[in-house]
């Protein structure tokens, strides 16, 4: 005794200083068999099991001790069963054991059943269960041998146990006979009067509970809708594109659409158009089916954005964007629309594919880095010097050209005190962007940018290049009329 003591104490403090050591937990467990400690000696082999599953040896050992725990002496039964009969007997224990802490008890039998049975052990409910087509199948007792081997050590008695009970409610019972619908417990008093404390209502579990009625196979992602029934993420998404009501009750989901799109970072639209900025507006004229689809969609849903980015030769989308909010649609007698939508923040393309003709997109959104300390006071006098500069640009340009501006754009923004006060920038100057002369590529390339000092820099010196070509065009103007 006093060396199985001594070898557990160093196999501890082996495991302990090397926990990955398989050898180890062997000792130990072989230490703890000679001490009699079953239960600890199950937990060793099963740490050996998880560190090198490949070990036979290992294997057996605790095939050993999973049958002193879980069949004592007295209920071991015939020991000369097959070696995988005795093996599926641990698993059907192991299983039905494991559902027996998940399942309520009985209900207790009456009349003179109750009297017959003197309290048969739990077990013997664990071996009755066996009999069910549904443990027949999770053992994989395919073998008309195993089969007879198992029934002939198993008790046979009436079915009670596991296995479950159809509800007396008749409207519960309705509901279990609608594909996907998750079943209601009674508690109504008398179903409560009839049960004993602590005890439910077990109902029938069947394959096609785990099946979606939309596209009839396993759930994948399963949703539940407010009305109970359960189908596919996916299946469902497509459903509430045409009407937000449940497709099989036909009760209204409006509410359960707005929680899958009010984070709009998986499956977003996308209008593959023009450059958009945040704070602009940017009003479009929709007449392709496809985009008349998607705005039909992003007003029925209620949320009512969807992103913009430029067409790419290669990827097919621009690696940024920026995300528009509908403010108002007006349907033409052609059956296009006029949409009046404005720029909220920008994103970049994580990846995206097609739906119905448009393109959708999973995003990450943009937002500035923050500045402290020192560089936030370079960066306020920066903010304000490009503002100034801005502004005599826009105020030099001709009154016909203003009126454009104007007239497509709207005002430009005042200057804002706090430079950062917008997780995006100064308004003003995503305006002075969509205002000025420039390229597609120059103005998707300041759009990605998340420094505001690198972001106004860009757009001084750009200032300074428009400015001189303006200042050279004008004196040659001059020049030609001095000429003439």
């Amino acid at each position: 005794m006093k060396s199985y003591e001594q070898a557990l104490q160093d196999a501890s403090t082996v495991c302990q200083n090397e926990p990955l050591l398989p050898k180890g937990h062997h000792v130990k467990a072989l230490a703890l068999s000679g001490l009699g400690r079953s239960k600890e000696v199950l937990r060793a082999f099963l740490y050996c099991l998880a560190l090198n599953p490949e070990s036979h040896s290992v294997k057996k050992e605790a095939q050993k001790v999973i049958c002193e725990v879980f069949f004592p002496a007295s209920e071991n039964g015939p020991q000369n069963l097959p070696s995988a009969t005795q093996s599926r007997m641990l698993n059907t224990v192991l299983k039905a054991q494991c559902h027996g802490h998940l399942d309520s008890q009985p209900p207790p039998e009456e009349g003179g059943s109750a009297g017959s049975s003197k309290n048969p052990p739990e077990k013997s409910d664990v071996f009755r269960s066996t009999h069910s087509s549904v443990l027949y199948f999770i053992l994989g007792l395919h073998c008309e041998e195993d089969k007879e081997v198992l029934e002939s050590i198993l008790p046979v008695a009436p079915s009670t146990g596991l296995k479950r009970q159809f509800p007396n409610n008749l409207e519960d019972a309705h509901d279990l006979n609608v594909s996907g619908k998750i079943p209601k417990r009674d508690s109504s008093p008398q179903r409560d009067a009839s049960c004993n404390p602590g005890e439910g209502a077990e109902l029938p579990i069947d394959v096609a509970d785990f099946e979606c009625a939309l596209c009839m196979r396993l759930l994948f992602e399963p949703v539940t809708t407010p009305c109970g029934h359960t189908f596919c993420l996916k299946c469902l998404e497509r459903c509430l594109d045409h009407a937000p009501h449940c497709p099989l009750c036909k009760e209204k989901l409006s509410e359960l659409r707005m929680n899958f799109v009010n984070i709009l970072t998986r499956d977003v639209p996308i209008f593959v158009c023009a450059m958009a900025f945040p704070t602009v507006p940017c009003p479009l004229h929709v007449f392709e089916p496809r985009y008349r689809l998607m705005i039909r969609r992003c007003m029925e849903t209620g949320t009512k954005r969807f992103g913009m980015c430029l067409s790419a030769e290669h990827a097919g989308l621009s690696e940024y964007g920026c995300m528009l909010e509908i403010k108002g649609v007006r349907t033409l007698p052609d059956g296009s629309s006029v949409v009046d939508a404005i720029g909220i923040s920008r994103f970049r393309v994580l990846s995206h594919r097609h739906r119905d003709g448009y393109n959708t997109a999973d995003i990450e959104y943009l937002e500035d880095e923050k500045v402290e300390g020192p560089g936030h006071e370079e960066l306020s006098t920066l903010h304000d010097s490009v503002y100034h500069q801005s502004v005599s640009w826009f105020t030099s340009l001709q009154d016909h050209m203003k009126e454009q501006i104007l007239s497509h754009f709207g005002l430009m923004p005042d200057r804002e005190p706090e430079p950062q006060s917008n997780p995006s920038g100064p308004a003003w100057s995503w305006w002075i962007l969509a205002v000025l002369p420039l390229e597609r590529k120059a103005q998707l390339a300041i759009l990605g940018m998340t420094s505001l000092k690198e972001r106004l820099l860009a757009i001084r010196r750009i200032l300074v290049i428009i400015t001189r070509k303006m200042n050279s065009r004008q004196e040659l103007v001059n020049s030609r009329e001095r000429n003439n």
